[in-house]
């Protein structure tokens, strides 16, 4: 199997940050790394290992990418506006840099995002958002109402990155159409706190006519052999 490590110093973020390619080609998936996790963590955690038929096989090629997390919806100490403006020069780091640079070897438009947990926001938020670059996006165990990371802090920015507020509110016919080609795959344990948050935009969002696919696995289900089982039956689509 392919596999490459790559550093820059991202001038967006203002510091290095690094990520990992698994495959030759195919749809690339930009996968998000749990809470705070890094950049290594989905092949530490056995997670590649899972996916080695379908990135063998040239289907997709994994975009394993680094978090600031700690710098953002973890840094209890920084004022909440301060978070969520980290959050959001990481998702200009995502679409400026990473998007480009994985262009460079791979020309396949059909993009998927893929997270686990906290990585399972970053995965349906930035889909969510930019519904005409993205194709499919799985987010296993996640959870999407991030108001509690905000000390009761709010604005523009907040609001734009709490996927169960702005879903609410979709009004523009161009987004909607683009969030209607979308393949959305939430999947999450029947006892999972974040099951309330996942039913939410779910909801919201058929209630827009957006199709997606809620799925409910038996008691927590939030550990990576759950995952693993998730992902094996998911990431061809929402069987």
């Amino acid at each position: 199997m392919h596999r490459s490590h790559h550093r820059w110093h991202s001038p967006t973020l203002g510091r290095d940050m690094e990520l990992l390619v698994f495959g030759h080609h195919g749809a690339p998936v930009l996968v998000f790394p749990t809470s705070q996790g890094r950049y290594f963590e989905f092949e530490d955690r056995g997670m590649v290992k899972v996916l080695e038929h379908h990135i063998e096989q040239g289907w997709i090629q994994l975009i394993c990418v680094d978090s600031v997390d700690a710098e953002s919806w973890y840094c209890t100490w920084a004022h909440p506006g301060g978070r969520i403006w980290r959050h959001v020069q990481y998702e200009q780091y995502l679409l400026n840099e990473v998007v480009p640079f994985v262009r460079t070897f791979n020309g396949n438009d059909f993009w998927m995002t893929l997270g686990c947990s906290f990585g399972a926001f970053h995965a349906v938020n930035i889909a969510l958002r930019h519904p005409g670059l993205f194709r499919r996006t799985i987010g296993l165990s996640g959870r999407y109402n991030m108001r509690s990371f905000m000390d009761g802090y709010s604005d523009d920015h907040v609001y734009f990155n709490t996927p169960t507020d702005y879903s609410q509110k979709i009004n523009d016919p161009h987004q909607l159409d683009l969030l209607r080609r979308l393949d959305i795959i939430m999947a999450v344990g029947r006892d999972d706190p974040g099951r309330t948050s996942n039913e939410q935009v779910s909801g919201n969002l058929w209630h827009h006519g957006v199709g997606n696919a809620l799925r409910i696995w038996d008691g927590w289900s939030h550990d990576w052999p759950d995952w693993g089982a998730m992902l094996r039956k998911y990431i061809g689509g929402a069987d």
